[in-house]
């Protein structure tokens, strides 16, 4: 047997898949999301400048109710601004800080993890010190901080967010190398001269990335509701930004007299992180390896 063949990955041989199309879970969550990119991209060419005001038309109700305005889908807030465009512009804003956040989390997790996991004894030990005095730390009370700070942001929110997202991302990978490293094939690999940057790069990282998504899009939606928590008690984005928080915080003022201004950033922020827990246990599946479909 040569020796590119002992340095494979260890297990069965591979199994068939299941394709991508028959997946529900991928196939409805990823549907879902492609049209909230596609609201949060084209939205507003859907309707009126999210910025244009009309005040002979405040609070009018959304289609298909009385009181419905020719043009306004979502109705209109307060001001007679279309709902829709601002929730469409909203949704880039709430997308981008979350995508932004996960991407940071996961590369400084990934990038931590590994090295901890590479190093063990007692740098490993102190690593995961430094991660449970983070956990201990009152996590939105320092994320509020650094909004006051550095400014209400995207990039301060981003920046805030991904310091207590990576943790998580750091450990799971940490304990998944950890396991991987007491495999044949590792002892394999370095028989043969094979450097620990390749084996890394060519058996660590492809055997991690199902946890690499999976955690990724968990911080996603949590971003996002971390954000809209902060822009609902006005802590967010800062004017003229606005997100689905920041809309839902106008539509609870309003939620008696136009209850539609609440409704539709709210339903938007709950079927989005669901959408995206199911996404990442979808491709969590697909990829799993040691699961045949």
């Amino acid at each position: 047997m040569s020796a590119e063949v002992i340095a494979v990955r260890p297990g069965a041989a591979p199994k068939k898949k299941t394709p991508f199309f028959k997946t529900p879970k991928l196939l409805w969550s990823s549907a879902f999301l492609a049209i909230i990119l596609l609201l949060a991209l084209w939205g507003p060419l859907l309707g009126p400048d999210p910025n244009a005001i009309y005040p002979d038309i405040p609070t009018a109700a959304p289609w298909p109710y009385a009181g419905h305005v020719a043009g306004h889908w979502f109705g209109t807030d307060d001001l007679g601004r279309d709902l829709l465009s601002r929730t469409a512009v909203g949704a880039r804003i709430s997308l981008l800080i979350g995508l932004a956040t996960a991407v940071v989390a996961v590369v400084i997790g990934t990038l931590y993890g590994t090295i901890a996991a590479m190093l063990e004894g007692k740098v490993d030990t102190l690593m995961m010190r430094i991660i449970d005095i983070i956990y201990s730390l009152p996590s939105l009370m320092i994320v509020i901080l650094f909004s006051v700070f550095l400014g209400r942001g995207i990039t301060s929110l981003v920046l805030a967010l991904a310091l207590f997202s990576w943790p998580d991302t750091a450990r799971i990978i940490r304990g998944q190398i950890l396991s991987i490293k007491r495999e044949e094939f590792v002892e394999a690999f370095h028989s043969i001269g094979g450097k620990t940057p390749m084996l890394i790069w060519k058996h660590f990282i492809p055997n991690t990335m199902g946890l690499i998504i999976l955690t990724a899009t968990i911080t996603v939606p949590r971003a996002i509701l971390t954000e809209s928590t902060l822009s609902f008690i006005g802590l967010g984005v800062e004017p003229p930004l606005s997100s689905w928080g920041t809309l839902a915080s106008e539509g609870w003022q309003l939620v008696r007299v136009a209850p539609h201004m609440l409704f539709f950033p709210a339903i938007l922020i709950f079927s989005t992180m669901i959408a995206f827990n199911l996404l990442g246990d979808g491709l969590r599946e697909l990829f799993d390896p040691k699961k045949g479909r």
